[in-house]
């Protein structure tokens, strides 16, 4: 045989030699001696393995085979990771090929030849050999023995875990199909499998009745988009313990409303999304508390009756709230007596018990509703602001007029009277918020219906310079003593890594230093031109946030005061000299209305601001006459969608267009798009579907102070 040209081999050698040592001491984690068989007539290359091996620092325990018939029993006891052949010619390395292949193919086989050349090493490849090499060439050697025991071990770990993933495959359908827990697979939105309690869930008998159809098919519309933004989220890996609200759509044509975990599996070698509906155990407690809550409730509506509607919201007031206002509200159909002539008495309760599902599916989580007496409902309202509230009344009186009730043979539109009253944080007289709330919808009604009225004790102009008398002082004592705070909300991606973004808010400490919400004095600020004031303060601490913190954005408000103060940019600039370099940190934002209402003074500021390097915003978006027309108008760079359209999103078609809509408009003028106040997982997954960018909301995080280094 020719020799390879020596002067290559020693410096290829080398470079190998050199790196084998450290990938022998990565590669082989057993600290056992490595089963190793040596097939050769003389024990001269097992001596030369054992030395080469020993210098690499690995420990083998090398069994000589000194003739092939032996072989067979050795591979099947020992079970080797490597085997060597020596000083055997190619006839003989041909049949150790073949046996190795018939009773351990997995094991490398190498060939020892006195000389090595490129027709040699195809010779022995060709025959079975994974390599050939010179026995007195030690570095390749040992770079070999190296890379085939690596090889050996990696091949054997994944079929190892081949088997175990077979293993645990077969072991999950056994698990799924004996579930008690209803559970379903779904891919490319088909479902693609059902468990028995699954299939006996919706009425199925048969598997074939939904397999392979359109998972959707198994839902309510109105629970499409949250479905199909969560299915979305969760192949994504972006849905984590959330669990899902939808009504199901039964066999039988009835609905139910599920409850749905969510995670990502795979079948049949992809991925899908598992869905899972936990089977209700039988609690005897459980069914205590059930019990004694059934009492509790109209059997017409299912809501509360008057007495346990009235406890329960006196409990709830008697703590302020951690943020927000509340309102408490009275909902009454209009001309009720007209339906109940119309259909009858038994009828008519089936049409308030639609009305009470109606009014129902409106509500906020931490809402509370009863029925309150005759036909009126009374709800506990919490929101982020009055504007909030007012939209809520304006989109459920809507709801009521818009939705037609069929009871029998009767198709019946009707309309409704909401009256409103705020709650006061402190000093709460139910009684008398009771007696406001029945005057404005008493005069509801009187405006002929479908209305929303409200009435608020302390817009008496007596109680209004009380009120504020006392709340200007209080607010310039804070000024003067620095007892405003910031909190930070965190705004989170749906599409991305965390932004870092957070929304700033105040609040102001009184003498004790209890924290005091905005809802209650900024009334007064606003009627007292001290708003000013309070923005630079907000200015001046969150760019003070912004250097020591740097966060991807703060998101900093500007009331219209501010807006229109000619001197604001000149004050601004002065602010940045003493903090520079933090303009890209801050984004401005005003309402939508003060935009509607200050268009070209907002255009010129925002225009400066961003010329100086900041960011701008609208937030309370979409609520206005027009807000695309906005988009056109003014230079933005985010725009947060009205917490009040959200806080009903997930249930309203409607709204959904309405953002959709939106957001394909701001994402033509390359305006990022932020959600205010989410706080469900079904409104997060309606987001996700409708292509918006970020949310806010205590389903993200509550507000939490801002600790500044002094």
């Amino acid at each position: 045989m020719c020799a390879l040209d020596p002067p290559r081999c020693i410096a290829a050698d080398a470079r190998i030699g050199a790196l084998a040592t450290p990938v022998l001491e990565y590669l082989l984690t057993d600290n056992a001696a490595v089963p190793l068989i040596v097939l050769s007539p003389t024990r001269e290359p097992v001596e030369t393995i054992n030395s080469v091996m020993r210098r690499a620092g690995e420990a083998v325990h090398c069994t000589w085979i000194s003739a092939t018939r032996d072989l067979g029993d050795a591979l099947a006891q020992l079970k080797p990771e490597l085997l060597v052949c020596a000083q055997i010619n190619q006839d003989e390395l041909k049949n150790v090929a073949a046996m190795r292949d018939r009773l351990a193919p997995q094991v490398p086989l190498i060939y020892l030849a006195e000389q090595v050349s490129e027709a040699s090493l195809l010779t022995g490849m060709q025959l079975g050999a994974r390599d050939v090499v010179s026995p007195t060439n030690h570095a390749r050697l040992q770079a070999v023995l190296a890379r085939e025991l690596r090889s050996f071990r990696l091949e054997r770990a994944l079929e190892s875990t081949i088997q175990s993933a077979r293993d645990y495959r077969r072991q999950l359908e056994t698990v799924l199909q004996r579930s008690a827990d209803a559970i379903a697979q779904v891919q490319e939105g088909i479902l693609v499998d059902a468990n028995e309690a699954w299939l006996e869930l919706y009425g199925f008998e048969n598997p074939d009745a939904i397999v392979g159809q359109p998972f959707m098919d198994s839902f309510d519309v109105a629970s499409h988009s949250a479905l199909k933004g969560a299915l979305v989220a969760c192949l994504q890996g972006r849905w984590s313990d959330h669990t899902l609200r939808a009504a199901a759509q039964l066999a039988d044509g009835s609905q139910i409303n599920l409850e749905i975990v969510l995670s990502p599996g795979e079948f049949d070698g992809e991925p899908c999304v598992r869905l899972i509906v936990p089977a209700r155990r039988r609690d005897e407690n459980q069914l205590a508390i059930d019990l004694a809550d059934a009492v509790r409730r109209d059997p017409t509506t299912g809501l509360m009756y008057r007495r346990p509607l009235l406890e329960n919201i006196a409990d709830r007031i008697a703590t302020p709230p951690t943020a927000g206002v509340r309102f408490l509200a009275i909902i009454r159909p209009d001309k009720f007596a007209t339906i109940e002539k119309n259909i009858g008495a038994i009828a008519s309760e089936q049409f308030l018990a639609d009305f009470a599902i109606s009014v129902n599916n409106q509500l906020g989580p931490k809402d509370i509703v009863g029925r309150f007496g005759g036909v009126a409902l009374m709800a506990l309202l919490e929101r982020g602001n009055a504007h909030d509230v007012e939209s809520w009344g304006e989109q459920l009186v809507a709801k009521i007029r818009k939705t037609p009730y069929t009871i029998g043979e009767h198709s019946i539109a009707s309309t409704c009277s909401i009256g409103m009253a705020a709650v006061p944080s402190s000093d709460v007289n139910l009684d008398a918020i009771i007696a406001d709330v029945n005057e404005a919808t008493r005069r509801a009604r009187h405006r002929g219906g479908n209305t929303v009225t409200q009435t608020d004790r302390a817009d008496a102009d007596t109680r209004v310079q009380a009120y504020d008398k006392i709340w200007v002082k209080h607010i310039k004592a804070a000024l003067m003593e620095n007892r405003f705070r910031l909190v930070q909300q965190p705004v989170a991606s749906l599409q991305g890594d965390d932004p870092q973004m957070f929304d700033v808010l105040v609040r102001m400490l009184d003498h004790q230093g209890k924290e005091v919400l905005p809802a209650e004095f900024m009334a007064a600020a606003t009627r007292n031109d001290l708003l000013k004031n309070i923005d630079r303060w907000v200015i001046g601490a969150s760019l003070s946030f912004a250097a020591q913190r740097s966060p991807g954005c703060l998101f900093v408000r500007l009331s219209r005061d501010s807006v229109l103060d000619e001197g604001f940019v000149h004050w601004l600039a002065n602010q940045t000299k003493a903090q520079p370099n933090q303009e890209k940190r801050i984004c401005f934002q005003v309402t939508e209305e003060i935009a509607e209402s200050y268009a070209e003074p907002l255009k010129k500021l925002y225009v400066q601001l961003r010329a100086a390097g900041f960011r701008v915003a609208l937030e309370r978006f979409g609520s206005g006459r027009d807000p695309k027309q906005l988009l056109d108008v003014l230079p933005l760079d985010f725009v947060k969608i009205d917490g009040a359209i959200i806080q009903t999103l997930a249930g309203n078609f409607e709204l959904q267009q309405q953002v959709k809509e939106l957001v394909k408009t701001a994402t033509q003028h390359k305006i990022e798009t932020i959600a205010e106040r989410v706080e469900d997982a079904n409104t997060m997954a309606v987001l996700w579907q409708l292509g918006v960018q970020f949310i806010q909301g205590y389903f993200v995080n509550r507000p939490e102070e801002v600790v500044l280094r002094s």
